[in-house]
Formats: C-alpha cells, sequence, structure tokens
C-alpha cells in the first residue's frame, strides 16, 4: 500500500517542541507512542511523526522557505475541528498564518487553517468536509 511511513522533524529545542507539536499532535488526533531523551513519535494510522534533536542541526530555526519541507499538513473531520484549533492555537505556542483569507486561504473549496511555531516550522490543518453551516 502507497503513502507515507513516517516524518521526521529536526528541532532544536525539543521542550518547545514537545509542548508546541505535542498540543497539535494530540488536537489532530495522534497519539504518543514513545518516547526517550532526545525525541518522541507520534502515530495516526499507520503512518508516525517523530520529533527529536541531534547534535547535526544546522540551526536553531526551521527556514520554512529554504529548500526542504516547507509545511506538515493535517486532516480532521470537518470545519468545525479546524475552526477549534485555530481558536486554541495562540494558547498552545503557535500563531495564525492568512488569517486575511481564514478559513479559504487555498481556494473556495478547501476548508484549512494554517500555523507557525515559534521555531519556524509551519502546519496546515484541512477538513476532509466543511461544516453544514459552511455549506
Amino acid at each position: 500500500m502507497a503513502g507515507f511511513h513516517h516524518v521526521e522533524l529536526w528541532v532544536a529545542d525539543l521542550a518547545e517542541a514537545r509542548a508546541e507539536w505535542g498540543w497539535l499532535l494530540e488536537r489532530v488526533g495522534f497519539e504518543r507512542v514513545s518516547s526517550w531523551p532526545e525525541g518522541e513519535s507520534w502515530e495516526a494510522g499507520s503512518a508516525y511523526l517523530t520529533l527529536t534533536t541531534s547534535p547535526n542541526l544546522s540551526g536553531a530555526q526551521h527556514d520554512r522557505r529554504a529548500p526542504g519541507v516547507n509545511h506538515v499538513a493535517f486532516s480532521v473531520d470537518d470545519g468545525s475541528e479546524v475552526d477549534a484549533v485555530m481558536v486554541d492555537a495562540s494558547a498552545h505556542g503557535w500563531r495564525p498564518l492568512y488569517q486575511e483569507r481564514y478559513p479559504h486561504a487555498g481556494g473556495p473549496d478547501h476548508y484549512a487553517g494554517w500555523l507557525a511555531n515559534s521555531a519556524g516550522f509551519k502546519a496546515e490543518i484541512v477538513a476532509t468536509r466543511a461544516t453544514p453551516a459552511d455549506g
């Protein structure tokens, strides 16, 4: 079966990443399945995401505009879940992006919210279906 097996994110500040990413991953349905001094893994279905630090990091900030990963997108059931994550995000180290076009920054048929954390990582929360009120 094709698909992603896992994504590994190298982070400079593991405690900060555990707080910010841990909150977000739990909100979008991931469960922490392992933890060790240099990292942890979160699973949803057959895929997992690992947060880890390394002595081989080239810098302390992630630059999503440099070659490499721009963002990680997560799916949730509907627009109300996207809205709930966006409302709570600021209290957990994430700041909203593209608010002037929320929730359709990706186009009229795409209900999503974009966030950036303190380290410069960007995440997208995508509704697999819009809320009934969104029509």
